[in-house]
C-alpha cells in the first residue's frame, strides 16, 4: 500500500476515536494500493485497523499477483464473504464502514452483530483524497495539458453537417493518441440550443452555420480525470447579445479565479462567479453550483457551492464552471480545472477562454 497516504488515514482515524474501517469504493482501494478493482455484485473490501491488523478480504475471480503490502483473504463463490468479515472485525468496538458499500452487505454484517456500532467513515479518506500529493498533481497536470490538445484538436475537426454524437465518437479516436482510453465522463457536444440544458446527451442535432456548440470533455489518463467545457461559435460571430451574455460567463469564470487561495472558502468562489452573473441581470439561468472536486473520479468528494462553508487548502484541485442557459435559444458555460496554492492557484487548462468562431 501507498505507506504516506495509509498513515494519513490511521492518522485520521485516531482523531475520531475510530479503531477499525471498511474500504470497499474501488477509486478508495486505487488510492491506497495503486490497483484497480470492479467486483460487480461481488464483496470487496479493504479492513483497516488502527494496530496495523488490516486485511484485504477478496473473490479469487480477482487475482492479485503483485504484493499490495497487506495481507489477502481470498473467498470463492460458493463461500460467504460476510461470514470471513465476522471473524476479521472487532465485534467490541465501532466499525466505520464505506458510504457506498451495498446495503445487502451491510444489513447482514449488522444482523451477525459485526460491531458495537456502525459509522460513515467516507469522510475521512474523502477529505485527504480532496488534497492532491506531488505525484497526483503531476498526473492531473498531465491529463488536463492532454485534454487541451484534445479540445483543440476537436475544433479543428468541427464541420458543418456532422451530428453531435460523430464529434463524441470522434473523440475516442483523439484521445487514444495520447494513450487516453477512457472518459472521464460522457462528453457533451450541444448545438444551440441544446446548450440551454447543462447536461446535453449528444445527439443527432447537425452542426450548422450560426450555432453555438458547448464541448464538455474529459479523459482519464493514468487513472487521473480531466474535465474541460468551452463554448464556440459556427462560421458566424455570435450576435450582440449572445456576444454579451457570453462575455458575462467568461468573467464569471475569471472573477470566481481570482478568488481562489488557501483560505478562501468554496461558497466565496461561488460567491463570485455567481454574484456577477446575477449583476448582470441573468442570475435565475445560472441554476448549478460552480464547480467539483475532481482527482481519480470526475466528481470528487467536494464542491464549490454556496452552501460549502469549508476553507479551501494547497493541494485541491476543482473546477470553475459558471454557465448560463436560455431554453429554446443558447447556453454557454467556460470550465477550468484549478490547482490550489498558498497565494493563489494554478489554471490547469490553456485552451483560450476569447469569443472563437470557427471557420
Amino acid at each position: 500500500m501507498k505507506l504516506n497516504r495509509l498513515q494519513n488515514i490511521l492518522k485520521s482515524m485516531e482523531g475520531k476515536n475510530l479503531s477499525q474501517m471498511l474500504i470497499s469504493s474501488p477509486p478508495a482501494i486505487f488510492y491506497l494500493t495503486g490497483k484497480w478493482f470492479s467486483p460487480g455484485e461481488r464483496m470487496i473490501a479493504l479492513y483497516l485497523n488502527i494496530n496495523g491488523n488490516h486485511k484485504f478480504i477478496v473473490n479469487k475471480l480477482f487475482p492479485i499477483y503483485e504484493d499490495l503490502g497487506v495481507d489477502l483473504i481470498w473467498y470463492s463463490d460458493t463461500e460467504d464473504p460476510i461470514n470471513i468479515l465476522s471473524t476479521i472485525v472487532d465485534k467490541n468496538d465501532v466499525l466505520g464502514v464505506d458510504k457506498n458499500w451495498p446495503a445487502h452487505f451491510l444489513i447482514k454484517l449488522m444482523n451477525n452483530n459485526g460491531a458495537k456500532a456502525f459509522v460513515n467513515a467516507s469522510p475521512i479518506i474523502d477529505r485527504l483524497r480532496m488534497i492532491k500529493d506531488e505525484e497526483e498533481i503531476a498526473l492531473m497536470k498531465k491529463s488536463s495539458e492532454i485534454n487541451d490538445n484534445v479540445m483543440l484538436e476537436l475544433l479543428n475537426n468541427l464541420q458543418e453537417g456532422k451530428a453531435e454524437k460523430y464529434y463524441a465518437s470522434l473523440l475516442t479516436e483523439i484521445y487514444e493518441k495520447y494513450d487516453v482510453n477512457k472518459f472521464s465522463f460522457s462528453p457533451i457536444i450541444a448545438v444551440s440550443p441544446n446548450g440551454a440544458d447543462p447536461h446535453h446527451h449528444s445527439g443527432n442535432d447537425i452542426i450548422r452555420k450560426g450555432h453555438s456548440i458547448v464541448i464538455d470533455i474529459g479523459g482519464v489518463y493514468n487513472s487521473y480525470c480531466s474535465d474541460m467545457t468551452r463554448t464556440v461559435f459556427f462560421r458566424e460571430s455570435p450576435n450582440e447579445r449572445h456576444e454579451k451574455i457570453y462575455n458575462v460567463v467568461k468573467e464569471a469564470n475569471l472573477n470566481a479565479i481570482s478568488k481562489v487561495k488557501e483560505g478562501m472558502k468554496f461558497s466565496d468562489i461561488d460567491k463570485a462567479a455567481r454574484d456577477y452573473i446575477i449583476d448582470a441581470g441573468y442570475g435565475e439561468y445560472f441554476t448549478h453550483r460552480t464547480g467539483h472536486s475532481i482527482g481519480i473520479e470526475d466528481h470528487d468528494f467536494g464542491d464549490v457551492s454556496s452552501s460549502n462553508h469549508e476553507e479551501i487548502k494547497a493541494g485541491m484541485i476543482f473546477s470553475i464552471e459558471p454557465g448560463i442557459y436560455l431554453k429554446d435559444d443558447f447556453g454557454v458555460r467556460i470550465e477550468d480545472l484549478v490547482l490550489v496554492t498558498k497565494d493563489g492557484c494554478e489554471v490547469l487548462n490553456k485552451v483560450s477562454k476569447e469569443i472563437t468562431v470557427i471557420k
